[in-house]
């Protein structure tokens, strides 16, 4: 099982505080080495999820920054970022992994959902939003991840009473969970075995969405 190594850390850290192309191009064959133990770790943390998900895909982000629409003009990322994508169409939800100089964190959930996705979550709620808040208020769920949140719309949605009992719930555009870990934690041998076993904790919350996603409201499969 691979470990995030202590100079991975030293390295994430130093990039911090010397945000630049020449230190990078003076430093590019620790990023090498660090980058080589950040893609180690995320093989190990794929194989776990395998275990007790379906992974269709996995992706390490650039560590390059685009800078182009951005204030902020450091050139690259200092934390190693990962996501694991599950089988599509019928599993949904994904999982997020970042690896920085401070902290560990994993987020998951539905970043961006589609319009069509978008309407149909909003509609379940409408209808009955006691599933979800179920969910929400399970006890691991919440001693895990503390609660949902997401950016949200001002007022009702589009089609929407902007009075109705759930509208907490309808207005948003996102549905994202999170965690952060200490350094301490993100370098310990259990690592993946710990973020396996919080990704775990998503997944009631994603297999209901998957037949949320999958279904139209007269109940009818979608595919």
């Amino acid at each position: 099982m691979s470990i995030i190594q202590k100079p991975t850390l030293t390295f994430l850290k130093n990039l911090e505080k010397n945000n630049n192309r020449p230190w990078f191009q003076k430093n590019k064959e620790t990023y090498e080495v660090a980058h080589t133990n950040a893609k180690e770790f995320m093989v190990a943390l794929v194989d776990g999820m395998n275990k007790i998900d379906k992974i269709e895909k996995s992706k390490m982000f650039r560590i390059y920054r685009d800078v182009r629409f951005s204030k902020d003009k450091t050139p690259y990322n200092p934390a190693f970022r990962m996501s694991l994508g599950r089988e599509k169409p019928y599993l949904r939800g994904g999982y997020y992994l970042s690896i920085g100089p401070k902290e560990g964190y994993v987020a998951g959930g539905f970043f961006n959902p589609n319009p069509h996705d978008l309407k149909l979550i909003r509609e379940n709620i409408a209808i009955d939003a006691k599933p979800f808040r179920k969910l929400f208020k399970a006890k691991k769920f919440v001693d895990t991840f503390g609660g949902i949140y997401g950016d949200s719309v001002k007022s009702a949605p589009k089609g929407f009473d902007k009075e109705h009992p759930d509208i907490d719930l309808i207005r948003l555009k996102q549905h994202l969970v999170s965690k952060r870990y200490p350094i301490k934690e993100v370098t310990d041998s259990s690592f993946v075995k710990t973020v396996v076993k919080d990704f775990k904790v998503m997944r009631p919350w994603f297999d209901f969405m998957s037949e949320v996603l999958g279904h139209n409201l007269n109940g009818e499969a979608l595919y």
